[in-house]
């Protein structure tokens, strides 16, 4: 009876898979490399995520919202208190009501949150064709390996083959799952300048903002990581009293 139950949910998990791999189409061999925040040593790489911060403002911003990050944030990455203060008056951030029960435009402060491009999301919508832009403050972690993804994504985009056929406003990635994506190509080498001198190559600013992503995603993480080793030391040397002193207790009973 047991082996039966196994072999009725063996088939309905293999058949699962099968569909599964079928809807999905072909398997997508993602572009790697090796994150500086990757393992239990890893860590934010500063500069890189201020020019990936330099990226989201010139290019995705423009889409894309962050509404769980503030201005503020922006020091765990190495800004100082008057670049971020200058980044947040950099843009027109809607509030009130004043006494007249009008809303209004202000310059942003550094507690603010990014503010969206858009107003609402039908009007994201209507800017895109239809399609609704996802916002980035988690999109890391929204996505199977997100950073591989998000990386591979900036870099898949090229002429389509010449036997498929594309939906109205669609953009072929060849990274993207079924090929086919709202988004235009957004990055292309030398587009934007960055302030400290780095040759802007399409790799090198998809590397930068996957970075400052992870690092929007995750503010957390290096506190987490230094945290966890303390435990895993505190742990060891815990467990190498316990049996120190387990055998000096039951050393005349062996």
């Amino acid at each position: 009876m047991k082996i039966r139950i196994f072999l009725i949910a063996f088939f309905i998990v293999a058949g699962a898979g099968i569909a599964y791999a079928h809807d999905h189409g072909e398997k997508i061999e993602w572009l790697y490399k090796k994150w500086p925040f990757s393992g239990i040593f890893g860590t934010v790489d500063r500069q890189a995520a201020q020019r990936g911060y330099q990226v989201y403002k010139e290019v995705c911003s423009t889409c894309h919202a962050m509404k769980y990050r503030s201005f503020r944030n922006l020091s765990e990455i190495g800004f100082s208190e008057d670049e971020i203060k200058t980044i947040a008056a950099g843009y027109q951030v809607k509030d009130g009501p004043d006494d007249s029960g009008q809303m209004f435009d202000r310059p942003g402060k550094s507690s603010d949150k990014f503010p969206s491009p858009f107003a609402n999301e039908k009007a994201a919508r209507a800017a895109n064709g239809g399609a609704y832009p996802p916002d980035l403050s988690l999109i890391i972690k929204a996505r199977e390996n997100g950073p591989n993804y998000v990386y591979s994504l900036l870099q898949g985009f090229t002429e389509k083959p010449t036997d498929m056929t594309m939906g109205t406003g669609m953009n072929y990635n060849k990274y993207f799952p079924g090929h086919q994506i709202a988004m235009p190509k957004p990055l292309s080498d030398g587009q934007i300048s960055y302030s400290d001198g780095t040759v802007a190559t399409t790799e090198q600013m998809s590397s930068d903002v996957v970075i400052f992503l992870q690092w929007a995603a995750e503010p957390e993480m290096e506190r987490r990581k230094k945290m966890g080793l303390k435990v895993l030391l505190f742990l060891a040397v815990t467990g190498v009293f316990f049996y120190l002193a387990k055998k000096r207790i039951w050393k005349k009973v062996d």
